[in-house]
């Protein structure tokens, strides 16, 4: 691991002595660490956000220790600057252990406190070591544990997350709400189990895809205050042991005042909080039905611009680039087969977190590095893959006329038509069109059952994507109502029913 060219100093823990870089701000730990959970290969440093919601925690603990005079006030305020710089995106390369490890965590807080240690040194004009006079374990870590400081670093940096997420979300509701606005006099045909049904605007397609992901963002906005329960102060299993009680009411004041976020609060039972992660299950959950939004919304547009020749074809999808290696002219719907991708990992990764979840064992859940892994993980797409559908995908979609127009031909415009001549006759009506290839109107006409002039007002496909029976408001209509038996016996007995009958 060491370069023979590399200078080196000599740290110790309890299994030994090893030789770490001299340059380095990390110590023994992290290098036992980053040897022994070469896993993922996905550092600790990817996940910046995490990296600065530790040094966040780290810093509200070394202010609280300070306050109550069990920290000194040198070695404090060296602490505090060394988290500043971390939060200020300094030093993020130095946290090198590997996501997925073994012992809940303590890799990462170890690695943490060896860092913000050595700078802590650093800074008070000593050399840089995680060792002396400020320790890693004696004073970083003063009042805590991996145990409460990591599950509490999760939390915080996934809500800073899910912000990002939500703003992610926002503005492509903002895209999908222009596209209601721009199409919401386009007529098209609805479809139920893939076959024809009543006629539906464009518009008003976009604004039910709006509307899911508006569910999607109040459902995230409320689980981001399930995850402002913290555990600090809890140390190793939730009893609080060689925590001052002042320090955890003070830990709690500034560690609201370093994230910005007031309303974080310290668990009732601390215990509960430390051995169980249902929060980290729900707030997964909530990224799963956006993930399943996601894709059903991109499913849909995919179908819509299947073609151009031999699909729906009723939009068009920005080309954003060539779609064959052999076929000439071609052109697939890359970025919504992305998004549909991401989101199948994103589920993948729900399933992971609820078994790790269910998996933890009496005071502690030792699996929730892969918890914060796969959270981290599904953030990730989530928030990449959004502004990418909404400015190269949505922002970009245009109807095509050709395959719109298809809904004045539509069979199912005989649904309006249910009021007045009742189900079953328009039933035979359908059939017949069905049979012949004839219009709806034309063999209502041919049946001389309606009048053409409100005929035309029934069978209105603009008319048929608004609340109510079309025409009804017409006394026209109304006498049409009173007076439809007879002509509605009159068709649904054909030639064959009638000798049926007989």
């Amino acid at each position: 691991m060491l370069k023979e060219s590399e200078e080196y100093r000599e740290e110790s823990d309890l299994l030994g002595i090893r030789k770490v870089p001299k340059n380095a701000y990390w110590g023994v730990q992290s290098l036992r660490a980053m040897e022994n959970f070469g896993v993922s290969l996905v550092k600790l440093s990817n996940y910046s956000t995490l990296v600065e919601s530790i040094a966040m925690v780290k810093k509200a603990c070394a202010l609280a220790n300070k306050q109550l005079g069990h920290l000194a006030e040198n070695f404090a305020d060296a602490i505090i600057q060394a988290c500043d710089e971390i939060i200020a995106g300094e030093l993020v390369e130095e946290f090198i252990v590997d996501m997925m490890q073994g012992g809940a965590g303590t890799s990462t807080n170890m690695n943490a406190n060896e860092v913000i240690a050595s700078r802590a040194n650093e800074i008070l004009g000593h050399e840089r070591n995680s060792i002396s006079p400020v320790g890693a374990n004696d004073h970083v870590n003063m009042s805590q544990s991996t145990n409460d400081v990591y599950p509490t670093a999760i939390k915080i940096a996934t809500i800073f997350g899910l912000r990002d997420l939500s703003t992610a979300i926002e503005n492509l509701c903002l895209e999908l709400d222009a596209k209601a606005t721009e199409y919401k006099d386009i007529l098209k045909l609805g479809r139920t189990e893939m076959q024809d049904a009543i006629p539906i605007t464009l518009g008003q397609e976009f604004s039910a895809w709006s509307a899911c992901l508006k569910r999607d963002l109040l459902r995230i906005g409320l689980a981001m205050d399930v995850l402002k329960t913290h555990n600090i102060g809890a140390t190793a299993i939730g009893t609080s042991l060689n925590a001052d009680p002042e320090y955890i009411k003070l830990a709690e004041k500034h560690l609201r005042e370093v994230t910005g976020l007031q309303s974080l609060r310290t668990a009732e039972n601390l215990i509960d909080d430390t051995q169980n992660s249902d929060e980290f299950v729900h707030v997964s959950g909530l990224l799963r039905v956006l993930a399943t939004n996601l894709a059903k919304i991109c499913g849909d547009l995919i179908l819509l611009s299947s073609g151009p020749v031999g699909g729906f074809h009723e939009i068009t999808l920005p080309a954003v680039q060539p779609g064959s290696s052999i076929m000439p002219g071609k052109i697939n719907p890359v970025i919504p087969e992305m998004v549909m991708q991401c989101a199948f990992q994103v589920i993948g990764h729900d399933n992971t977190i609820s078994i790790a979840a269910q998996s933890g064992q009496l005071e502690l859940n030792a699996y929730e590095p892969v918890i914060a892994y796969n959270f981290f993980q599904a953030l990730k797409v989530l928030k990449n893959s959004i502004p990418i559908f909404a400015e190269k995908c949505v922002k970009g979609i245009k109807p095509n006329k050709e395959g719109l127009d298809v809904v004045y031909r539509s069979v199912g415009l005989v649904t309006a038509l249910n009021p007045i001549i009742g189900y079953k006759a328009s039933t035979k009506i359908a059939k017949k069109a069905l049979d012949t290839k004839k219009t709806i109107r034309e063999i209502v006409l041919d049946e001389g059952m309606m009048d053409e002039k409100w005929l035309d007002l029934v069978l209105s496909p603009e008319r048929m994507t608004q609340p109510g029976v079309p025409g009804h408001e017409h006394k026209s209509i109304q006498k049409l109502l009173e007076k439809n038996s007879d002509d509605r016996k009159r068709f649904v007995l054909s030639d064959e029913d009638e000798e049926e009958s007989a």
